[in-house]
């Protein structure tokens, strides 16, 4: 049986928003590389676009930036921090967000 801990609760609901922001991602048109390139990113036109069109974007977004998993680079675009590109390949593959 495996114990509850408020780092388990963190961690499950910080894999469901990068999963739900990878569908979010791939609706409208980008591959995942977009997030977890460090040199990559989207930028606030894509993040507005984003928000506009996918209702739970934003939410997304600021629990990714809370936990640390996502923050904007030095040209300001939204990228995945090395705790989050370790938790998405750990879920979907390194292979499936190949960093070029």
């Amino acid at each position: 049986m495996t114990t509850l801990s408020a780092g388990n609760i963190a961690q499950r609901s910080l894999r469901q928003c990068l999963c739900n922001m990878a569908e979010l991602l791939y609706r409208q048109g980008h591959v995942l590389e977009t997030v977890s390139s460090p040199h990559r990113g989207l930028d606030r036109r894509a993040l507005n676009a984003l928000a506009q069109t996918e209702h739970d974007w934003s939410s997304h977004q600021r629990t990714l930036e809370r936990s640390e998993a996502a923050t904007f680079n030095a040209q300001r675009r939204f990228v995945l921090t090395d705790l989050g590109r370790e938790l998405l390949f750990e879920m979907f593959g390194e292979g499936a967000a190949d960093i070029a």
